[in-house]
């Protein structure tokens, strides 16, 4: 495939392609909500901050499932939307997402015991697992390669901005219930947003349409004519036509290159799987995932004299300034500085943190706010490194072949993760102690600095035929 740089677009395309994907966006906004959900409500129902006239309570066992259920069936909804997606193509299955979404709202209004809650949870990882694959490998297919990172990391600054209306709105109304109807506007206006969506030019080209993709490829590079993109859409036909090689006419004969599934043991998909997986656990440690759905408990441990509510909407807005520089700053940084970068402030402020909380505690007027500063730091730089690129990484390193499989089944696996952490995090922090946990997570994140150092190539402004060539 040709280099990017023989793809000589406007600013139109820039425009054209940003509009194709305001679905995706409106769905990164669902999203957010559905991550801050648990936060919210389980700082309603639970300590200081219980809302008065609330009938339902949670335990501390209810608490960490509640809080974590939603990442346990992701998978589910990721195995759906990957057996689905060569089907129906990215936006059928990005509108079905919507559905789980909006009866679990409904329901959680609704909810007057826990097990209700576990069900709008479940509901809701359905919804986020479905998602992630058609997102992923939509925004992949539909991007030039010098736009791709930067378009994509737009979709992390809306997915804070999901978490921020809602924390935002809960702030004012004190009222989860009535928070969570509202929210319910933001799949109505996706699904319109979708149906007027234009389908992938690739996934044309797979499905033998060629002249249909070539006018969807021309709309989506600003509406030029077909000469004008006529070397993208050639290079286009050559990476449709090697990924979709024809199955020969012997069944019998059929290899692992003519299957999606039997590319997954090719290095070039199992390698880039590994280096994913890997980021993706570092990505989480140190972004504080598994204190999210506690934040109302982890600020009020921190003891600095704030308000709650409105603290955890301004770290929520910390991660959309974070998520826009990242927008502004990848092309030119690059993924792999960014990652090394973020990652290393991020985990040497998870260090001071625990340090500080464990040692330095005849001045707790002034370490209350220097740790809840330093947390701050890492919601900011975790934001603008090393959780929007994971997800980056995500649409550009596997073939096309077994783009759908591998970005739902990397997806799955990411939510199982984040499942586990979240899920033991009380008991974990109960065996090491509160600060001790950062202490832990900071050094481990060290040493992910380390191996991202040796292993972690750099994707920005390279074609998706070049990313998949440096991994075989």
């Amino acid at each position: 495939m040709e280099s990017e740089n023989n793809y000589k677009y406007g600013i139109k395309s820039v425009f054209a392609q940003s509009l194709a994907l305001a679905g995706t966006y409106f769905i990164q906004i669902g999203l957010g909500i559905e991550m801050i959900c648990s936060t919210i409500i389980i700082g309603a129902l639970t300590g200081t901050n219980r809302v008065k006239n609330e009938t339902l309570t949670l335990t501390s066992e209810e608490q960490s499932w509640f809080g974590s259920l939603l990442f346990l069936f992701t998978p589910v909804g990721s195995v759906v939307s990957s057996v689905m997606l060569g089907w129906l193509g990215h936006n059928r299955c990005m509108i079905i997402t919507n559905i789980p979404y909006i009866a679990s709202q409904i329901m959680f209004y609704y909810a007057d015991n826990v097990r209700t809650l576990y069900a709008c949870s479940i509901l809701m990882g359905m919804s986020v697992g479905y998602s992630g694959g058609p997102c992923s490998a939509y925004i992949g297919e539909v991007c030039e390669p010098k736009l791709r990172g930067t378009l994509m990391s737009a979709t992390n600054v809306f997915y804070y901005v999901g978490s921020l209306i809602f924390t935002l709105i809960y702030a004012i109304t004190l009222n989860w219930r009535l928070t969570v109807l509202i929210s319910l506007s933001v799949p109505a206006i996706n699904i319109v947003v979708l149906l007027l969506t234009p389908h992938s030019p690739m996934w044309l080209l797979a499905k033998g349409k060629p002249d249909k993709a070539q006018r969807t490829l021309s709309k989506l590079r600003g509406w030029v004519s077909h000469d004008k993109c006529s070397n993208e859409f050639s290079d286009m036909i050559v990476y449709t036509s090697d990924a979709y090689k024809a199955v020969p006419s012997d069944a019998s004969d059929e290899t692992d290159e003519t299957s999606s599934w039997g590319q997954l043991l090719h290095p070039e998909v199992y390698r880039p799987f590994r280096l994913l997986m890997i980021y993706l656990f570092f990505a989480n440690l140190l972004s504080g995932i598994q204190y999210g759905p506690y934040l109302v408990e982890v600020f009020t441990t921190f003891g600095a004299p704030v308000n709650v509510e409105f603290t955890i909407a301004f770290s929520v807005f910390l991660a959309i300034l974070g998520g826009t520089t990242t927008v502004l700053s990848v092309n030119k940084l690059g993924k792999r500085f960014l990652t090394l970068f973020t990652l290393s402030i991020c985990s040497t402020c998870y260090v001071l943190i625990g340090l500080i909380g464990i040692y330095w505690t005849d001045s707790k007027p002034i370490t209350s706010w220097i740790v809840l500063i330093l947390f701050l730091i890492t919601t900011f730089m975790s934001s603008y490194g090393i959780m929007p690129i994971g997800w980056v990484l995500l649409t550009e390193i596997f073939p096309m072949k077994s783009r759908n499989i591998t970005c739902s089944f990397c997806t799955a696996l990411g939510y199982v993760m984040t499942f586990f952490m979240i899920r033991y995090y009380p008991e974990f922090c109960t065996f090491v102690q509160f600060y001790n946990t950062f202490t832990i997570f900071g050094t481990a994140g060290l040493f992910g600095c380390v191996y991202f150092y040796y292993f972690l190539p750099e994707t920005e402004n390279k074609s998706l035929q070049e990313i998949s060539e440096f991994f075989k």
